[in-house]
Order: structure tokens, then sequence, then C-alpha cells
């Protein structure tokens, strides 16, 4: 943490804070994401929008975005160019999510903020505005601070076991003289999820998406979860953020490159948009796999991430992405910290002991409909033994490819997504524990590691304002590793560990596990962040020639949630 520190010392010193307003960001899961990417889909020519592969998303630019759209679909509906306006006519449901992207971020609102009033505050003072219980807008400070609550019941199959979520807690944002901004989330935590989610637990010895935890009546889990930034700006066109939470690199469900499905990490983050690009700079602080002891200082890992996305054209976005995982415990190496340079390059000049990666990403927005998505990760490869296919162990990489249409078949608020990834063995392993890409025992992109393929379908329907309803499948085959044989799915594995066998090796071999998971979802929002939600279930998981291993469930949920997205057993 102290070298992190230090980096940020060194940033403040050098590129001091400037006279330009900063922004936060919107909280991961929050509805905004998916009203944010209609918006860029329907628009298809948006700057800024187009640099959606970064997120969190920074506050100010989408309500920029969403006040130009707005104003610009308004001017041309009323003059006599109707045809050239119909991807930008709303529904009457994209009108209520406009005006609750804008009420949820409006610090930023240069519009009438009327609409954001509440009819009758509680007691005078709390809930003057319908999405935060305590808003402070005057000279100079910018607060808002808001509950954060879940409480989830479950019914699984074949257990007698009550299957809860008990969340409680506190968010606060704001800036300061419009030069600095501010997040802290605290919550507390006791959860007993589905069979299958206690087994991970067991075996990774890490709640999903958390990090320390304790035994909750015997087969639940007590969590803390806090989370925290602070942002400005190091010049015109460079954002600085600080703090320790979660990124995702990626316009999929998932990521190849970094995902939010871990825990968090302490981080700097440089942001820098001009012109057509955008370079994201990101120096992470991880901690490596371990067993905890009692009370002992946990080993620490470091990794550094560049990120260059560029509008090619005004419907095409494409982008580069390195990252490098440093793997000496405890130490960091100074050479990485170049905001510029190739790492793989200086990866190799301090004697290759780390684990380098490249990677290479593309999104096209098509017809003010459709947006085409994917991904290609490189960890290693040899194009010699790509031709001889052979299933060389060291040809590690992944791939990702996606589709998302909106407003499908002309039905409005109908949105469909389909998505596969495949991951060949050994990617995001190394030759030693501390040096894999992962974090506090949880990968640190995709859930499943490595020797994988996986499909994945969503559908998103919205028939009325507040009404959301949701389905989704997720399929895959996974290999495993079998007595003598390392399959190349578990990236803890060093890889090195591979009982002579150099060869042979191809996405889902060894031990075949399957599963289907499926969901069906209904949320109604009876006040604004405040839902009722109603799921169900369905999940299949087999292993080959192993009985015992097969789990099949399903669990009915029934959850009430404030300010906070709904927990997701996804994997």
């Amino acid at each position: 943490m102290q070298i992190i520190k230090s980096i940020f010392k060194l940033v403040v010193f050098i590129c001091p804070v400037v006279a330009v307003a900063q922004s936060t960001y919107l909280p991961q899961g929050d509805k905004g994401y998916h009203f944010t990417d209609r918006l860029e889909i329907k628009q298809q020519t948006n700057t800024d929008l187009n640099f959606s592969t970064l997120k969190p998303y920074n506050r100010k630019y989408i309500v920029q975005q969403a006040e130009y759209i707005d104003s610009i679909r308004k001017q041309l509906s009323s003059s006599l160019i109707v045809e050239a306006t119909d991807y930008l006519k709303f529904s009457k449901v994209d009108e209520y999510n406009l005006n609750g992207l804008l009420m949820n971020n409006s610090e930023w609102v240069t519009g009438s903020k009327e609409s954001f009033l509440s009819k009758k505050p509680f007691w005078g003072a709390f809930y003057k505005t319908k999405p935060n219980l305590l808003e402070v807008n005057v000279k100079d400070f910018f607060l808002v601070v808001n509950p954060v609550l879940q409480f989830n019941l479950s019914k699984e199959s074949g257990s007698s076991e009550q299957i809860f979520l008990n969340t409680r807690g506190i968010t606060a944002r704001g800036m300061i003289a419009r030069k600095l901004g501010f997040v802290t989330t605290i919550t507390d935590n006791q959860e007993r999820g589905p069979l299958f989610f206690r087994q991970y637990i067991g075996s990774a010895r890490a709640v999903p998406g958390e990090g320390f935890y304790k035994g909750f009546k015997k087969t639940a889990v007590d969590y803390f979860d806090a989370r925290g930034y602070i942002t400005f700006n190091a010049a015109k066109y460079i954002d600085v953020q600080f703090g320790y939470d979660k990124n995702f690199i990626g316009n999929g469900y998932r990521s190849l490159f970094l995902s939010d499905w871990g825990n968090s990490n302490l981080f700097l983050k440089l942001n820098t948009r001009i012109w057509k690009l955008n370079y994201q700079n990101l120096f992470m602080e991880l901690m490596p796999q371990f067993v905890k002891n009692g009370d002992n200082l946990l080993d620490r890992k470091y990794a550094a991430m560049h990120h260059l996305s560029m509008n090619v054209t005004k419907w095409l976005n494409l982008g580069v992405f390195e990252s490098v995982i440093f793997g000496r415990r405890n130490h960091f190496d100074f050479e990485y910290l170049n905001p510029i340079i190739f790492l793989r390059h200086i990866e190799g000049t301090v004697g290759s002991p780390d684990n380098a990666l490249l990677g290479g990403d593309f999104k096209a927005n098509i017809a003010h409909k459709v947006q085409v998505y994917g991904q290609l990760l490189l960890d290693e490869f040899v194009l010699s033994k790509i031709k001889e296919n052979r299933g060389w162990w060291a040809n590690k990489y992944g791939t990702q490819l996606g589709i998302k249409y909106i407003d499908a078949f002309g039905i409005p608020n109908l949105d469909l997504q389909a998505e596969t990834n495949r991951v060949r063995p050994y990617a995001y392993s190394h030759s030693d524990s501390v040096s894999n890409y992962s974090h506090y025992n949880q990968p640190l992109a995709h859930p499943l590691g490595a020797n994988f393929n996986e499909f994945i379908g969503i559908v998103r329907y919205q028939p009325l304002p507040k009404v959301y309803l949701l389905a989704k499948l997720i399929y895959y085959k996974k290999g495993l590793d079998s007595a003598g044989y390392n399959a190349g799915g578990d990236i803890f594995r060093n890889d090195s560990d591979r009982f002579g066998i150099d060869e042979g090796y191809s996405v889902g071999g060894g031990r075949k596990a399957t599963c289907f998971n499926a969901l069906l979802q209904a949320s109604y929002e009876f006040k604004e962040n405040l839902y009722f939600d109603l799921s169900y279930q369905r999940r299949n998981y087999t292993v080959q020639n192993v009985p015992t291993a097969t789990n099949n469930m399903s669990l009915i949920t029934f959850g009430i949630r404030m300010n906070i997205a709904k927990r997701k057993y996804d994997f």
C-alpha cells in the first residue's frame, strides 16, 4: 500500500489539481449502465459514449451526452426531418430512464431540476429530492448520502437450510469546489448462498466479489465491504482516481482483461481523454494466493495495466491492452511506472520473471440498433506451434465475441445480448504462485479461470417504466484436473506443473465439467432506487465420471434492495 501511496503523491506533486470540474463515477451495477448502452447504440456517432469500454462510467460525461442527445432529438422531432430521427424516438420507458439517469447524477445537470424534487420531504430535511436521503448543493460543496439495503430470502431445492442475504450500509459522494470528488460505501453483510456458492468458498477460501470474511451460523459467512476513492484533474484532459474499489475493461457481460467479479483492490488510475483517443493507466496493489491463519500480515504483489482506445470511425472503436503482474513478493518494480512504454519490453529487460499479457478489443455500433464487440487476449503463443496444431501448452490465449440488439424486432425496450467466451488451457497462470492473474484468491478476469467454452444469452425487457424483466442463460464446458494430469484450467496452479506433458491440450480438455445456469427475474421499482425482486434460478452441474460432483438445484428468491445491485450467482 505504501508504494501505491507514494506513486499517488508523486502524481499530485508533478500534476497538481487544476481548476477543472471533477466528477465521481457511477457505481457498477447501477441501472444507468444499461440505459447508457442504449443511448450509445441509438446515437452511434457519439464520441464520449464510445469510450464506454472502461468502467465505471464518469458521471459528468454520461450526463453531458444524455443531455446532448435529448436536446438533439427534441430539436429534430419538432422539425420536418422525421425519418432521420426515428432511431432517437423515446418511449415512455426511455423518458423515465432518462429522467432517472439525470436525477441520480443531478450535480452535472444543466437543465431544469424541478422534477427531481419530492412533494413531501421526510421531516422537512430528508428526501428533499426523490433519490437521496440527504442532498447538499451549495457553493463549493456538494454532498449526497444514502442508505444501502438488501434483504433476500431464498428456498433451495433439496435443502432445509434457509438461504439468505442481509446487507446494511451507507454510501456518500460529493465534490469540494468542483475540483475534488470523493465517494465512500460501507456495508455489513451476512450471507448463506446456495450449495454451489458455499462449495466455492470452501475450495477457494474466498467469497465471490468480497475480501476478508468470517464464518456465521455454521454454513454462512459474515463480511464487511468498504470502498472509497477520491478523484481530481491532473491537467485539462487527465483525470486521476485513487482509492479502493473495482474496475472493469470491456463491453461484454464478462471481460478477459479485467473484471469486477472479484474483490476490490487499491489502485491509482490515470485517464487521458483527448481528440479521438482515450488512454488509461492503472496501477494496482494485489494479494497473491494465501491461506489465512490467525491475525498476520498478508503478502502483496502488484500490477500495471494500459488500455488505449480510439474512435477510428464514427461507429467503430478499437482498443489495445497490456498488463503485467509482478512476480516478486512485497516489492514494486519502478520501471513499470512509465505510463507510455511497452510493458512486455520492460518485463523482458528485467529478466522476464513476470506475467505479461497483451490484448485487443473492438466495438462497432451498426444501424442504430446493434452493437458487435469482442476481445482477444494473448498470454503466450508461438505461431509455429499454432500451425502445427498439436495443442502445445504455451499457446495461451482467449477470445470473446458478442452482440447487443436493442428494441429487438421493433419492440420498444426489448434488448437482447449474446456472448461467447473461449480461453485456452494455462492462460492467466504462471511459473510461480505469486504472479498468476489473480487477487485475493479470485481471478482478476473471467471467473472460470481458463480451459473453458462459455455461452451467455440475456434478454432484458422493460414493458413499463418501473417494471424490469430479465432472463439469463449461462452454459459452459470446462476441463478439470484429474490424478496425474493438470488440464490447465486452474490459474492458481503453476504452469510448470505439467507432469512432462507439453502437447495435446485443447479447450475443455481433461475431466469435463458442464454447467447450465438459467435465471428468470422480475423487479419493480417502488420508489427511486428501491426495488422488490422475485427470481427463479435453475443450475445443473455435472462432472464427467464423478457422480458425487453433480449439483442440480433450483432457487426461488424474494428480496428488497435499495441503492445496490442485486446479488448474482452466475458461475
